[in-house]
């Protein structure tokens, strides 16, 4: 099925395109969980980023996984107090769905997987705002010195 408008047609196709390569990284994972993960995670990052970061980050993302990143923002409210990957993950594991059966820091580790969907000189960029012990959480070739 089709809207007729390819903004939208292309939206979802590409934002499908991300949630399949999440649950690819967390077997078993139903479409729902990696939505559940993909909401976690980038809210987690969101809510950690400065507001320069956050913008960037958004104008590169699919316009419905955009509002997803947006979704209940409230930018008075970032948790700037996260500083490794271990915190990082249980903030993430507290957003995650009720029963979801993977650590939160398996959760950032699948959707940051996601971000080669990104371009690269930006998702180095991004990595640059967080501390070195956050930035393990990306794919290597994502990590910014």
């Amino acid at each position: 099925m089709t809207s007729g408008l390819a903004v939208f047609d292309t939206t979802v196709q590409e934002s499908n395109t991300w949630r399949s390569m999440i649950d690819a990284r967390l077997p078993p994972c139903s479409r729902q969980e990696a939505y559940g993960a993909f909401r976690a995670v980038v809210h987690t990052l969101r809510d950690r980023l400065p507001l320069e970061a956050v913008l960037s980050l958004s104008a590169q993302l699919p316009l419905l996984l955009r509002g997803v990143f947006f979704e209940g923002w409230r930018p008075a409210d970032a948790a700037f107090d996260i500083h490794d990957a271990e915190a990082f993950g249980e903030a993430v594991a507290r957003r995650l769905p009720p029963g979801f059966s993977r650590h939160g820091k398996d959760a950032a580790q699948a959707v940051f997987s996601a971000f080669d969907r990104l371009d690269s000189g930006e998702t180095a960029k991004l990595a640059r705002h967080l501390p070195l012990a956050m930035r393990r959480l990306f794919p290597i070739e994502h990590r910014a010195a």
